[in-house]
């Protein structure tokens, strides 16, 4: 166990186990990496709604996070909702000298809509964490915020991605799940742009997929993989999670964290 590829989340919390650094950890494991995590708030929430958000404080956030690094360095990181302003500024603050690769997934809102990130805080995301990802993983409506223009087809998403990427990101997948028609992603990935599209599966129960997609992305990433390769070996794991949904809740339930694919 010597060689186990260790990954890191730093994340907020979801009761329900679908979302956050729950399903983070859950993907980790699935895909052969020791999960480790460090928790930058509370929610109370379960498939049906989200009824409230509790930000912890930065220096619990760091304390947190100074004793995973001391202990057990992680081969890849990656970020969910932070917040605020202040637990990004004081995570970035720690990343910038660490030397493995950051997924940023720059979660903002919630899957019922709940925001999951202060206004005044996108800035600080921009100019503070971005710098020190190697890549972002952005929803088209969290693109269009980053980016500053509204994110619709392809030409936008392509558009978008070279904008995020002159933040800093040498890689940035922009996630195109609320597109029309097929599903498309599309990843920048050094100045090459690949597209990831399949056919529409059509379920209410993709609570957490972006979570998902992104730790599955971060394992890969410390098992060794390239960033093409651990997107598309993620990609194909979210897409059977989604379509062998266990459907638990009464509202948008769980994906499959036992999917097959993460091998």
């Amino acid at each position: 166990m010597a060689d186990v590829p260790v990954a890191l989340t730093i994340a907020g919390s979801d009761p329900s186990g679908g979302a956050g650094l729950q399903a983070d950890l859950k993907a980790f494991h699935r895909h052969g990496a020791y999960g480790m995590s460090v928790v930058t708030l509370l929610t109370v929430q379960n498939t049906l709604r989200v009824s409230a958000v509790e930000v912890l404080d930065p220096g619990l956030v760091v304390a947190q996070l100074d004793a995973v690094l001391e202990d057990i360095p992680p081969a890849a990181a990656k970020t969910g909702a932070l917040g605020n302003a202040a637990v990004i500024a004081a995570v970035a603050e720690r990343v910038r000298r660490c030397s493995f690769p950051l997924v940023v997934d720059p979660v903002m809102v919630s899957k019922h809509g709940m925001a999951l990130i202060a206004d005044d805080a996108v800035r600080t995301l921009v100019d503070r964490l971005l710098p020190h990802a190697a890549m972002v993983t952005p929803n088209l409506a969290e693109a269009s915020r980053l980016a500053g223009f509204e994110v619709r087809g392809a030409e936008g998403m392509e558009r978008a991605a070279r904008a995020i990427a002159g933040m800093g990101p040498r890689h940035v997948l922009v996630k195109g799940g609320h597109l029309e028609g097929d599903a498309m992603d599309l990843l920048l990935s050094d100045g090459r742009v690949t597209c990831h599209a399949a056919p529409r599966i059509e379920s209410t129960h993709t609570h957490g997929t972006g979570c998902v997609l992104s730790a599955s992305v971060t394992a890969r990433l410390a098992r060794g993989e390239s960033v093409p390769e651990a997107v598309a070996g993620a990609k194909a794991f979210v897409r059977g999670a989604i379509a062998t949904s266990p459907r638990l809740g009464h509202g948008q339930g769980p994906v499959n964290l036992f999917a097959k694919g993460a091998e």
